[in-house]
C-alpha cells in the first residue's frame, strides 16, 4: 500500500488558499479514480481508491499545516507503510505558478507542514511540488500563501490538479519520472509550460 498526503489547513475558511493546492490536488485524485467516502480517521480525512493495480491511502491531515506530521505517523504506523511509499503533494514557492515536480528527500523550504512530517516520520518521502510562484518578498509569503488563488489562477490550478490526477497510477507504481513527465507534457499542450508570473498564460 502507498500512502498519499494533501497538505492544507482544515475548514471552509481556508478551502481556496495557496497553501491547500495540496488538498486540491488529492480531491482531484480522489474524485479520478473512483476513491471511497472520506471519513475520519488519523486525525485527519482518509479514503481509498485503486490507482491501477496500486491500493493507495489518502489522507488529508486535519491537524493545522504545522502539525501534519501527526497525522501521517498515524497512518503511516497503523498500516506499517515504508517511508518510501509515502508522497506529500505541497504548494512549493520555489517553483513557478504551474510548474509541477517530484523528488524524494531533501530540504523543508520553510514549509511548515513538510517540517512537521519530517520530524515525525523522518525525511526520505516523496514530495509532490505544485508550483505557485512567490510574492518576490520574503515578509509577503505569509499573507500570500493563507489568501485564496486569484480568480485569474483558477484555471491553470484546475488544469494542474487534473493533470496530476490523470497520471497518479504511474506515482502509484513508483515510476515517478514517467508521472512528473505526462503531468508535464499536459500542461505544456494546456499552453501552461511558459508561465512567468501568477495568471499569466503565454499569448
Amino acid at each position: 500500500m502507498r500512502l498519499f498526503v494533501g497538505l492544507g489547513n482544515p475548514g471552509s475558511r481556508y478551502a481556496g488558499n495557496r497553501h491547500n493546492i495540496g488538498f486540491m490536488a488529492l480531491e482531484a485524485i480522489a474524485r479520478r479514480h473512483g476513491a471511497a467516502p472520506w471519513r475520519r480517521r488519523f486525525q485527519g480525512e482518509a479514503s481509498e481508491a485503486v490507482l491501477g493495480t496500486e491500493r493507495v491511502l489518502l489522507l488529508r491531515p486535519q491537524t493545522f499545516m504545522n502539525e501534519s506530521g501527526r497525522a501521517v505517523a498515524e497512518a503511516q504506523r497503523f498500516y506499517k507503510i515504508a517511508l518510501g511509499d509515502v508522497v506529500v503533494f505541497h504548494d512549493e514557492l520555489d517553483l513557478g505558478p504551474a510548474r509541477f515536480r517530484v523528488k524524494c528527500g531533501g530540504g523543508n523550504a520553510g514549509h511548515n507542514g513538510l517540517r512537521s512530517i519530517t520530524a515525525q516520520c523522518g525525511n526520505a518521502y516523496w514530495r509532490a511540488r505544485l508550483g505557485i510562484g512567490h510574492p518576490g518578498d520574503k515578509a509577503l509569503v505569509h499573507a500570500y500563501v493563507l489568501n485564496d488563488f486569484a480568480k485569474a489562477e483558477l484555471p491553470w490550478v484546475e488544469d494542474l490538479c487534473d493533470a496530476v490526477a490523470e497520471h497518479a497510477a504511474l506515482l502509484a507504481a513508483g515510476d515517478d519520472a514517467r508521472f512528473q513527465n505526462k503531468v508535464h507534457l499536459a500542461m505544456a499542450g494546456r499552453g501552461w509550460d511558459e508561465v512567468k508570473r501568477v495568471g499569466e498564460r503565454p499569448a
